[in-house]
């Protein structure tokens, strides 16, 4: 017989009493009976017998064990369903208050305001609330988002800056608007005059130029950042917090330029209620052409910077890749991810001077878009709209998307001269976005068409202008025709008609004009002629 050590007795003996609890627990199972009766109901009562305490710890250990000892009729070694208890509800998350400018007022002051007046106060109470809620959402961002996730080395201080921009700069600007507003308004609640507030105001907007052109690399980054475990945690949890409002951080990070559009549809809501011989007509009027003006320069900002991002990401496999039009863009007016023939994904960007096709591709952690074969210069495109299931101009490639299906919302696009490089078959998703890149690409062909065209003209007219002056030069010394030693004193014949409109016709020009003039000119030598020339110039451009 095997002797065994004081500690190790007890835990065996415990382990002997559990087992034979079960082997008496699948007997009584097993034995037929009649009577209805509730199983395990001798263990259940144990926890009946704790009385009701105000504990809360000791309240939830004993539904712990009522609902660990539950056996419902099933045997323990039968996984069992959780038992069916009211789950605890999650906090709501903050409303914001919507109380409407009516709604603050007594029934005896809201007769003494006409309709009208009612409405325009209302949105003018509309604008400033709107005021109050985007500095707290400034605030907010600060307060629970970039200031733990630095506290707590999450992120680092460059990388928070990337992201969140100056955001704490912005709050005073809004902070002195609501303090305008609050000292306009009167004794009743209402304003009397907001145009001349908001005019002097809203240039101050300019400010935001250069957070909204920083946002997407904001984004890039913080999309990034969300692949660290800790970020996303710490994200997840703000998420579910009721201050959160349901919002992400990009969310709040986004508000700003959310509220700048409100701006106009704001104004013109206050100018809709506005009298026409109330003093704040004209006002608003201008501030409505203000703010345009402002967000259309801040589109303008944000465009470019948004263009150089994805040039920058831009990666040649070839010298000859590296078209010269793609560093003159200063706009991206389309991009999206379509199909090719053979069913690869591709990454398109259109600009404004060059269509460029790209795949994808993740470099050390950084996505960049590889150059697909030769980018295609707009004033060189040429744009074929497909019928679906067909090509109209050469072969046919039915089938070679996936299922066999014939082919929907395709076009194509190719270089003018053919041995410049191949033409490329798109397939977009649906025939909503193949409108929308047909009339980027038709937009972008008419723009460089006509800008082609007006170049065009210029370069013609300054030929024109260039010759003129130099046969006006030609013919100024005949004033001085009494000094016949001087060599600028001859007088040359005057060009034939034929000549003059050959050099006006001309795009070339000074080495054609010289050339044509010279047998006019038998005593002139070649820098002579030159310095002719070169005087023409500088007087057109003097002029």
């Amino acid at each position: 017989m095997v002797a065994y050590d004081e500690p190790c007795v007890v835990p065996i003996k415990r382990t002997l009493q559990k087992i034979d609890y079960q082997n008496q627990t699948y007997k009584e199972l097993e034995e037929p009976c009649t009577k209805r009766v509730r199983p395990l109901g001798r263990v259940t009562s144990l926890a009946n017998l704790i009385s009701p305490v105000k504990n809360g710890a000791v309240r939830r250990f004993g539904q712990t064990l009522q609902a660990s000892f539950r056996g419902d009729g099933r045997s323990p070694g039968v996984p069992q369903q959780k038992p069916c208890s009211k789950a605890v509800a999650p906090t709501p998350p903050k409303r914001r208050n919507s109380t409407l400018w009516s709604e603050t007022l007594d029934v005896h002051q809201k007769g003494t305001f006409s309709t009208k007046e009612i409405k325009r106060q209302e949105a003018i109470f509309e604008l400033s609330r709107g005021e109050q809620d985007l500095i707290e959402d400034l605030k907010l961002a600060r307060k629970a988002y970039h200031d733990p996730m630095l506290k707590l080395s999450i992120m680092s201080e460059e990388e928070l800056t990337a992201i969140f921009g100056d955001l704490d700069a912005y709050i005073p600007l809004h902070e002195d608007l609501l303090a305008q507003l609050a000292k306009a308004t009167g004794p009743d609640g209402t304003v009397g005059q907001i145009g001349k507030i908001v005019v002097d105001w809203l240039p101050r907007l300019n400010a935001y130029r250069a957070y909204c052109s920083k946002q997407l690399a904001a984004k890039a980054l913080l999309d990034q950042k969300k692949q660290d475990p800790r970020v996303q945690d710490f994200l997840q949890r703000c998420l579910e917090s009721p201050f959160s409002r349901k919002l992400d951080l990009w969310s709040f990070l986004d508000i700003p330029r959310s509220r700048l559009v409100k701006y106009p549809l704001l104004l013109k809501e206050i100018l809709r209620h506005t009298p026409p011989d109330h003093p704040d007509t004209a006002s608003l009027e201008q501030a409505i052409s203000i703010i345009q003006a402002v967000l259309a320069d801040i589109n303008m900002k944000k465009g470019e910077s948004e263009c150089q991002y994805y040039i920058d990401k831009l990666e040649y496999l070839d010298d000859r890749q590296k078209d010269p039009h793609i560093d003159q863009c200063k706009s991206l007016l389309c991009h999206g991810e379509l199909r090719n023939k053979s069913g690869t994904k591709l990454h398109v960007f259109l600009f404004t001077e060059v269509l460029v096709l790209t795949r994808p591709v993740t470099r050390n952690d950084r996505h960049c878009f590889q150059v697909y074969r030769q980018p295609i210069p707009v004033q060189d495109l040429v744009l074929e709209d497909l019928q679906d299931g067909d090509v109209r101009m050469g072969g046919s490639f039915r089938g070679a998307f996936s299922n066999a299906d014939k082919a929907k919302n395709i076009f194509r696009v190719r270089f003018q001269d053919p041995s410049q490089g191949q033409s490329h078959t798109l397939q977009v998703n649906d025939i909503f976005h193949k409108q929308q890149w047909l009339n980027c690409l038709r937009t972008a062909m008419s723009t460089q068409k006509d800008s082609n065209d007006i170049c065009t003209k210029r370069r013609s007219s300054s030929v024109s202008a260039i010759i003129h002056m130099e046969e006006t030069d030609e013919n100024c010394p005949r004033a001085a025709a009494s000094a016949p030693s001087s060599p600028s004193s001859e007088e040359p014949p005057s060009p034939t008609p034929s000549t003059t409109s050959t050099l006006t016709s001309s795009l070339s020009s000074s080495s054609s004009s010289s050339s044509i003039s010279a047998p006019f000119q038998p005593r002139k030598s070649k820098k002579d002629k030159r310095s002719i020339c070169s005087l023409g110039k500088r007087k057109e451009t003097m002029v």
